[in-house]
């Protein structure tokens, strides 16, 4: 079964009761999706959800959490799937909003991930330190940095157990090869609680709305073995293009168009080596740590550039 059918039998087992939609027109918007305006799957499947969302008034805590399936933190590279985690809770600290319950960090032996509970789940408190069988909890994405939100049909039973948290940080060195779409600068949903990427003017949840500006970007960082997808956010990428978000937007108004950001960008930073660490979530390395290298040997320059052709 393909990445896209199997998103879309997910989709559909989710909507099977209350919307009239069968598995190949699910398949088929995110092919459309996907193929055609190159939105990556996850944005693409928010997209879909929230699509069948509005069809039928559904809130999104009422989708159906049958489908869930046991996993470790590390398996999470999709957002809007289902599953059920065994994980202690690492670290909590403040919600930025009331709507927000808790927020923090939870870990098993593969890593760790954020996550948020909302207040109107009215779901019982997360202690620190302690270890819980999460079921039903949904999966997010933002950058590339994978989290997970416990809500109406989320239960939560704690457990009395220990874990001991694995170690999810990365560091490579290499050249910066590429700069992917979706890259420069971008605007943001401003709505509370999201910071969704928006595609012509329109988030995948809220519609359209007026978004914020933000700096990113997605590069490809080659070690001279493999490739590695890294993810610069906005402070990262300040230091590693030295073009500041003020700077970005000045440019994007003096040409009326945003490309000419990420194409100074690419002028300044590809090609040139780089050791980046940070935690890796899903595919993605995100660049906390970043420092300048001398460039690679005349044998790895020619490596390089053979696989990024």
């Amino acid at each position: 079964m393909t990445d896209l059918r199997q998103h879309a039998v997910e989709i559909h087992e989710q909507f099977s009761e209350t919307v009239d939609v069968d598995v190949d027109e699910i398949e088929a918007r995110l092919e459309t999706l996907v193929s055609e305006y190159r939105v990556p799957i996850g944005e693409a499947r928010r997209s879909v959800v929230s699509t069948y969302l509005d069809e039928t008034d559904m809130d999104r805590d009422e989708l159906a959490g049958s489908t869930s399936e046991s996993a470790n933190v590390a398996d999470i590279d999709t957002a809007e799937q289902w599953l059920d985690l065994t994980v202690k809770v690492v670290d909590l600290w403040e919600p930025g909003a009331d709507s927000i319950a808790q927020v923090g960090l939870l870990g098993d032996e593969t890593g760790t991930i954020k996550f948020t509970k909302w207040a109107k789940s009215e779901l019982e408190e997360l202690e620190e330190g302690s270890v819980y069988r999460l079921e039903n909890v949904v999966t997010d994405e933002y950058q590339g940095r994978f989290s997970v939100k416990l809500n109406s049909s989320t239960t939560i039973g704690e457990l009395d157990t220990d874990i001991e948290v694995g170690d999810d940080e990365t560091e490579i060195e290499g050249a910066l090869v590429d700069i992917q779409s979706g890259s420069g600068l971008i605007k943001r949903c401003p709505e509370e609680g999201c910071t969704r990427v928006l595609q012509n003017g329109r988030c995948s949840e809220h519609g359209d709305v007026d978004g914020e500006f933000d700096l990113r970007i997605k590069g490809v960082v080659d070690d001279g073995t493999e490739i590695h997808e890294v993810i610069f956010d906005r402070d990262s990428t300040e230091e590693l293009t030295e073009i500041t978000l003020d700077e970005a937007q000045q440019m994007a108004m003096d040409a009326l168009d945003t490309e000419v950001v990420v194409e100074e960008m690419r002028g300044r930073v590809l090609g040139r080596y780089y050791r980046v660490a940070g935690p890796t979530l899903g595919r993605y390395v995100l660049a906390n740590d970043i420092e300048r290298l001398g460039g690679p040997t005349e044998t790895e320059s020619v490596l390089i550039k053979a696989r990024s052709i």
